[in-house]
């Protein structure tokens, strides 16, 4: 599949702030499944300077800095992909098992953006939380290969938990969504995250976004896409990193393009920053996702 990515974002200020720095983490991260060409990012009001640098993880990074005092800013990135789908003999590999894998990953000495030992250990945002990884124990029994269990893991979040928009923030902590079985693919993700490192495998959070299909006979609505978030499990140095989306129940495939990978929505949220000034404020998203071809056949 090959889509045009736009994604806009425009946050107005109650109060105007100055001395503003911002990051952004818009332009894809290298991955090995798709192809990424012509990023183009506008920003408003132009900065006063814009640094372009890489990581930590697996993270593209712009650092704004905006001097002049201003009471809104918009942010729009776009993009081409070609996003080509993973082995269809995936789900059906054979993988070491969990304890396999989580005795390789302790011993592997890869210490960069893609190496399994940044993504063993607790985060931020995704603590350690015995209460889950006891949930957890049963689906990732030591003895069953990585991709069963992660199969396993994913498809019992999607059939325990509910999707709801209005449930939970970016701030929501895993334990909370988890107790309430509610909540979004963010924290379906962090889940996850949380159930799998508490077992010993390697587990990392996803940024990208995901191709939605309108209803039949609805027309296509531009802006009605999202940002999309899922988990990555290291499966071991023959298959790697794969995605598991637990809100869709579905491995990563072509309707999946991917942005960020970190070991939390902290290391790759879209857009973060501090400034001076302001007394609240109001943001508003809107992302397309346009397919520019159909496979064939």
């Amino acid at each position: 599949m090959i889509y045009d990515i736009r994604h806009k974002t425009r946050v107005d200020y109650a109060a105007p702030v100055r001395l503003a720095r911002f990051n952004l983490r818009l332009r894809p991260a290298p991955w090995p499944t798709q192809t990424v060409s012509d990023f183009r990012l506008a920003v408003a009001p132009v900065p006063w300077s814009m640094e372009e640098e890489a990581g930590p993880f697996l993270v593209n990074r712009s650092r704004l800095f905006i001097r002049e005092p201003l009471d809104a800013l918009e942010v729009e990135s776009s993009f081409r992909v070609e996003v080509h789908a993973p082995d269809p003999e995936l789900a059906l590999a054979k993988t070491p098992s969990v304890a396999e894998i989580s005795a390789r990953a302790a011993a592997h000495r890869d210490l960069s953006a893609l190496g399994p030992a940044s993504y063993i250990y607790p985060s931020s945002m995704t603590p350690l939380s015995p209460e889950i990884v006891g949930w957890a124990g049963p689906i990732l029994a030591g003895a069953r290969s990585v991709m069963d269990a992660g199969l396993a893991l994913m498809h019992a979040i999607h059939d325990e938990f509910t999707y709801d928009g209005s449930a939970t923030t970016a701030e929501t902590p895993p334990l909370d969504a988890f107790r309430a079985r509610h909540g979004v693919c963010q924290d379906f993700a962090h889940v996850m995250i949380v159930a799998a490192r508490g077992h010993g495998l390697p587990a990392a959070y996803v940024s990208g976004y995901l191709r939605t299909l309108p209803p039949p006979g609805q027309p296509r609505l531009v802006g009605a896409d999202a940002t999309h978030a899922w988990a990555a499990l290291w499966c071991g140095d023959t298959l790697g990193w794969v995605g598991f989306d637990p809100t869709n129940a579905m491995l990563a495939s072509t309707d999946h393009v991917f942005t960020a990978m970190g070991r939390d929505y902290a290391d790759v949220a879209p857009m973060d920053g501090v400034f001076h000034g302001g007394g609240g404020q109001t943001v508003a998203v809107s992302v397309d996702v346009a397919p520019v071809t159909e496979p064939v056949g």
